[in-house]
């Protein structure tokens, strides 16, 4: 029998079966020594293979085998570096939502997420959630960002999930398709999934004012069916991207900005940083790319995994704002 992964809560999942009823499934102890260096070998989304189990009081089931999967996400184990943890598979649009000052969202954590997501084939949209609390600082620095990563191809969503601004847009997007939340903790990925479909009632927590950053409400993947014809899957809130399973050569091609300029270096093999006639090193000179992305590139470039929360658009900021003044 086959069912989808609607939920994973480590050693047991909820398996939405082919008849529309939902079963808890555990794992074959297999699956962990398949030579898989992820931390959930199964993950929510994917689709599955299951025998029911009648051993107990109540029917469960023995997951057999995983289908191949249409694509995934994946980031660095946080406490487990040489391993992988895949948030979600077989999913069809992710949604970052993006906060500015509550808690803030940086530029290295946007980019990391966003390489990933070209790097598996999925199509992402930044959303900037909470504009009902931006003051004219806020309100600035948003619009900053998203013409930056609009220029770039990204489409951008601005929300308000508690004003409801934004939602009706949103949702029009994610019909007929499997959507992916994801965010810092407290960015209000909840909150804005209950503006989508107020029956679901998930709950929330309000930010940690001591420390500018959200309580985790979400502590584990779920897909919900919604009401107008499409699925969303709730995702934990992640502090750190750890970008995984990148040579070195090919980071550059997952940002779609540098990709385009790729053919015009000098050099086949250009890695973008001391070699002569390097057409994105020409552009970066001449403010034709970003500086922040092209610090998050260095970063990732560098395997430099300490720095996920710097604010790296200062300079393009200062840049922008005495741009501005002439």
């Amino acid at each position: 029998m086959t069912g989808i992964v609607y939920k994973s809560t480590g050693s047991w999942y909820t398996i939405k079966t082919n008849e529309g009823g939902f079963l808890d499934c555990r794992i074959k102890g297999k699956f962990r020594i398949k030579g898989i260096k992820s931390t959930n070998p199964i993950a929510v989304g994917d689709i599955v293979d299951y025998d029911i189990e009648n051993t107990t009081d109540e029917t469960t089931g023995v997951i057999t085998a995983i289908h191949d999967r249409k694509n995934y996400i994946v980031r660095k184990s946080v406490n487990l570096s040489k391993q992988t943890h895949i948030i979600a598979s077989n999913i069809d649009i992710v949604f970052l939502l993006v906060t500015i000052n509550n808690p803030p969202t940086t530029t290295s954590f946007i980019d990391r997420f966003l390489v990933t997501a070209e790097a598996y084939g999925i199509e992402a949209i930044l959303v900037f959630n909470k504009i009902d609390t931006f003051d004219e600082v806020a309100l600035d620095e948003q619009l900053f960002l998203q013409y930056t990563y609009e220029n770039i191809g990204y489409k951008c969503l601005r929300v308000s999930a508690k004003e409801n601004k934004g939602v009706e847009e949103l949702k029009e997007i994610m019909l007929n398709k499997v959507s992916m939340f994801s965010g810092h903790s407290g960015v209000g990925k909840s909150t804005l999934v209950n503006a989508i479909e107020p029956s679901l009632n998930l709950k929330t927590k309000q930010i940690s004012e001591s420390h500018s950053q959200g309580q985790h409400t979400t502590t584990f993947a779920e897909m919900f069916d919604l009401s107008f014809g499409a699925q969303i899957i709730d995702t934990p809130g992640i502090r750190g991207f750890g970008v995984v399973d990148m040579e070195r050569q090919e980071i550059g091609d997952y940002f779609p900005e540098f990709f385009a300029l790729k053919e015009q270096c000098k050099f086949n093999n250009c890695l973008h940083k001391e070699e002569p006639h390097c057409a994105v090193k020409n552009a970066l000179e001449n403010d034709e790319i970003s500086w922040s992305r092209y610090k998050s590139y260095l970063q990732i470039l560098e395997g430099d995994d300490e720095h996920y929360r710097a604010d790296d658009y200062a300079e393009d900021r200062k840049a922008s704002d005495e741009t501005r003044k002439s």
